[in-house]
């Protein structure tokens, strides 16, 4: 299995290699628009995408793809600043992404098990929302 990788600067975490990229084939290079003149005829524009590809990042099933608590807090500590960009490793090609903010919840974590005292270590899950730019 490919390794997945995001990095901002120096700063690099692993993710678990078998997260799935769930939106992969929903998205299309190609952008149409098509306007209605006053007769009625269709004026149609067609243009070739330069980036907005949404990368959603999911457990293949429910409680796989564990990552521990403290690769969770470098995600939020990145979510958690506007604009912020990274590159994202996915099988074996470089991206560059942003966070998909404008469909609100980029990221949802859970815990593998739940612990009063959560510790740096302790097993999580998450999707990851992102947009290539």
């Amino acid at each position: 299995m490919n390794a997945i990788t995001l990095t901002v600067g120096a700063i690099s975490v692993a993710l678990p290699a078998d997260l799935y990229w769930s939106d992969e084939t929903a998205w299309h290079p190609v952008a149409q628009s098509v306007e209605p003149t006053l007769t009625g005829a269709a004026i149609v524009s067609v243009q070739r995408r330069s980036g907005g590809r949404p990368i959603t990042l999911e457990p293949p099933i429910a409680k796989a793809s564990w990552m521990p608590r403290s690769t969770i807090d470098q995600l939020k500590a990145w979510a958690d600043l506007p604009g912020q960009q990274m590159t994202l490793v996915l099988r074996g090609t470089p991206r560059p992404v942003i966070w998909r903010h404008q469909d609100g919840e980029v990221m949802r974590s859970t815990p593998v098990q739940h612990f009063d005292d959560v510790q740096p270590d302790d097993a999580y899950t998450a999707t990851l929302k992102f947009m290539e730019i």
